[in-house]
């Protein structure tokens, strides 16, 4: 049998009660189908075979507790398992540097701590607390314009040799410095900025490729997305969304032969509606040309919880971060990071890239 392997997380927030909980969901449910995930089996291990060992986070109420019970204080919403029902952990969360982690929105929300340790206290510390629970990948959720944060992170990963599965839409894998930094270290890092199980871009993306592959002509495009957690109250601070929308414009750009003029194309956040909580709502529209320029458009809507939309994908982010350390595979891990990721150093189809992880994970075995 397979050791488990050993994750340390990063803002834990809503995305992360989703993957906790629904972890514990399908433990207590041992005849449901795990839904979600690429394969039951990655590199030997299931989704039981991932052990969450320490945390980081600058929210007042959760840094000193337990994982399982950070993931439960405000304004975290996710609660598909009761507090009380969950199992008892001695992994704790420990303080992150907030640097630029909180926006101007959230900032009464989350109530962050002051750091009094510096930057470089703060990173020594998280040095020694990643090596004594024997961390070997880190998960980072956090909130999207956290530039200096996940650079401080990937950083802590370089100096551990801890693999890293960036989440969020600022760029590490996908940048060439960083990308030639953890290949040198021969580290693994997966990225950038997760895609849904079936979300907004991945389906925007499947869509234009299909108009694409048709011989259509699209000529105009948008994708709208609302919702009510504190992941869209952080974005409407638009000086915190360029990554965002580059990210998010690029993965549906590159599915399409003929790039559309940067003002036929509209992907990205729009707004914050609280009521809707982590229910995220996605409206999009194609517009093209088929045989004898006969206009045609598609309109869609897609209502999804936003949590459980991402969890499946970063269990397989982790087996395959996992995989590819087993592996001495250093630097971006192409295969996954292609097909988990809005933003990879390197843009695949989705059915090629599902190809290529497929033989990463038989190679594996």
């Amino acid at each position: 049998m397979a050791d488990k392997i050993k994750v340390a997380l990063v803002g834990i927030g809503n995305c992360f009660a989703g993957l906790v909980q629904g972890i514990e969901f399908y433990r207590r449910n041992p005849s449901q189908q795990v839904i979600g995930i690429i394969h039951d089996m990655i590199g030997g291990r299931s989704i039981h075979d991932i052990e969450f060992v320490c945390g980081f986070d600058v929210a007042k109420n959760k840094i000193g507790t337990t994982i399982n019970e950070a993931i439960y204080r405000e304004p975290n919403m996710v609660d598909w398992i009761d507090e009380k029902d969950m199992p008892r952990t001695d992994a704790l969360v420990h303080e992150s540097p907030v640097l630029d982690g909180v926006g101007i929105w959230v900032h009464n929300r989350i109530n962050p701590i002051e750091n009094t340790k510096s930057e470089e206290e703060l990173a020594e510390e998280s040095k020694r607390i990643i090596k004594e629970t024997g961390a070997e990948v880190l998960v980072s959720y956090l909130p999207v314009g956290s530039e200096r944060v996940t650079q401080f992170w990937a950083q802590v990963c370089l100096d551990t040799k801890t693999a890293f599965v960036n989440c969020i839409p600022s760029f590490i894998a996908s940048d060439e410095q960083w990308a030639k930094k953890f290949t040198e270290r021969g580290v693994p890092v997966i990225g950038d900025d997760i895609k849904g199980q079936v979300g907004a871009t991945i389906v925007h993306r499947t869509l234009a490729r299909l108009c694409s592959d048709r011989g259509t002509k699209i000529t105009k495009t948008y994708q709208i997305n609302v919702g009510g957690n504190t992941d869209f109250l952080n974005m409407k601070d638009q000086d915190r969304l360029v990554s965002k929308r580059v990210s998010k414009t690029e993965s549906v750009q590159s599915q399409l032969k003929e790039r559309l003029d940067d003002d036929d194309i509209y992907v990205g956040p729009s707004d914050f509606i609280p009521f809707l909580g982590n229910t995220k709502l996605m409206f999009m529209r194609i517009e093209g040309r088929q045989w004898a320029n006969t206009p045609y458009n598609i309109e869609v809507r897609l209502d999804v919880d936003d949590k459980a939309n991402s969890a499946g994908i970063v269990i397989d982010a982790i087996r395959l971060a996992k995989v590819a350390l087993d592996r001495g595979i250093g630097g971006p891990v192409h295969e996954a990071s292609a097909y988990l990721m809005k933003h990879p150093p390197r843009q695949m189809s989705d059915v090629d890239a599902r190809r290529a992880c497929d033989k990463l994970i038989e190679d594996a075995a």
